[in-house]
């Protein structure tokens, strides 16, 4: 494929219905990367089953260790969201050369915090489980998943970023079957070793960990060969630390924003996780349970947002700002439809995952009445993330984000969860509850920004 035609031009865009050309490009866009999102939680998920019905200590402990994986995967996507920003906008401007170059600049930034947490990983895997439990057996656990696992870590930076490339140049398809064949053969990898297949023994949780391992492998290889198909940017790595100034400028600009915002995103997510596990084994397998829920219902949102990025990057690019600024406001539009079946979803699924869950009592009655938190908050997190992360992050305004986190969630969230938790006793359902106050409270801030339509700049040379 080539890049989009050059052009200032800024014609008005048709009607929010008649406009099918937006349409398609929204529908051909995100649901490829949906479908990709729903099949990587969909790991996560099979996990969270297949170790439930071995036992709920496993579950939760491989659920703690992920965390790290979950830490490192926020600074991941801080840089390809960088890599996504520029890059859409020089292919909506037809520059494949500054492309090339911003993928490099990806690489090199990934690959050196890569290294670092597989490192981590390998020598010292209870250090990162300490910090999530206190119970002897799930630090254990988790500190031998962590030891297999770590080395995936690896792989998965330089895959993110290969992936990336493709969704802006229009090779979305090309990303989600990628992605999703990773995800089917962990599945089924996860079936064979956390149970045991013929001369394969059971390996419970590490079995989990040398699943990971085997499909993030593949999937590198995967997205390094689709590099060589004709008409494809190449990372070109001969060139990979080629010096690039003025470029290397505008990504530090665009991914240090994104990157403070993730951080404080990350940590304190990981830090509710982390409160919750302290809570003991009962609500630490009862959060589990609901993330997993979280993370699925998320699919179509993270889709929605990626997506974002493109159509309305590659309008702004070209010097459409007007249309650009149209696709922005249908975008907002449609983030309060997929908010409402969001929280819709959550109390349907309910009654579902409460019966498929081998859970013990305590973890049951605590997790039926997760549900009713999570239910609003999913209103609020769907809207969020395809304002924020993808109409805002199209036109480079990262800044937002970081300054919202700072209020919402360590202004309020994570130090009303830590007082609950460690000072007030509360009950691990108030708690949870305090982990979600965030995303509701900063809806308000959210949309008055979006109305100020700062997000409306064309960021090529």
């Amino acid at each position: 494929m080539t890049p989009p035609e050059m052009g200032a031009t800024d014609d008005p865009a048709p009607g929010f219905f008649a406009d099918t050309a937006f349409w398609r490009k929204l529908v051909r866009i995100s649901a490829p990367i949906t479908l990709q999102a729903l099949m990587v939680a969909l790991v996560a998920a099979s996990d969270a089953a297949m170790l439930g019905r071995v036992d709920q200590n496993s579950m939760a402990a491989v659920s703690l260790a992920t965390q790290v994986q979950f830490l490192q995967n926020m600074v991941v996507f801080a840089v390809t969201t960088a890599l996504s920003l520029l890059g859409a906008q020089y292919w909506g401007k037809g520059d494949v050369e500054s492309l090339g170059k911003i993928f490099r600049i990806g690489l090199r930034t990934v690959g050196a915090l890569s290294l670092a947490v597989a490192g981590l990983c390998l020598a010292r895997p209870d250090l990162p489980m300490r910090a999530f439990a206190h119970d002897p057996r799930l630090v254990e656990i988790g500190a031998g998943y962590l030891r297999i696992a770590g080395l995936s870590y690896l792989f998965t930076g330089v895959t993110q970023c290969h992936l990336a490339v493709l969704k802006v140049s229009d090779r979305a398809a090309l990303s989600a079957a990628i992605g999703g064949g990773a995800v089917a053969l962990n599945v089924a990898l996860n079936a064979a070793f956390i149970y045991g297949v013929g001369p394969i023994p059971a390996l419970g949780a590490r079995g989990a960990a040398l699943a990971t391992l085997l499909a993030r492998a593949a999937e590198l290889a995967a997205a390094a060969m689709s590099t060589m198909a004709p008409g494809a940017v190449r990372a070109q790595w001969r060139r990979l630390f080629e010096k690039t100034p003025a470029l290397s400028g505008d990504f530090r600009r665009a991914v240090l924003p994104l990157f403070g915002g993730v951080l404080f995103w990350g940590v304190g997510f990981s830090s509710y996780t982390a409160v919750m596990g302290h809570l003991g084994s009962a609500t630490a397998a009862a959060n589990a349970a609901a993330a997993v829920v979280r993370d699925l219902l998320c699919c179509l949102t993270d889709g929605m947002a990626a997506a974002a990025v493109v159509v309305v990057g590659n309008e702004l690019g070209a010097g459409r700002l007007a249309r650009g600024r149209i696709y922005g406001d249908r975008l907002g539009l449609l983030s309060l439809a997929v908010g409402l079946l969001g929280s819709m979803a959550v109390l349907t699924a309910a009654p579902v995952v409460l019966r498929g869950m081998a859970l013990e009592p305590e973890a049951r009655s605590l997790l039926r009445a997760m549900f009713l938190v999570l239910s609003p908050y999913m209103f609020g997190r769907c809207v969020n993330t395809i304002v924020i992360n993808g109409v805002f992050t199209a036109g480079g305004d990262t800044m937002f984000d970081f300054y919202s986190l700072a209020v919402t969630m360590w202004g309020l969230a994570v130090p009303l969860a830590f007082l609950g938790a460690f000072v007030f006793n509360w009950n691990p359902v108030l708690v949870y509850a305090c982990t979600c106050v965030d995303e509701v409270g900063k809806l308000p801030w959210v949309w008055l920004h979006f109305r100020r339509y700062r997000w409306v700049r064309d960021l090529t040379r």
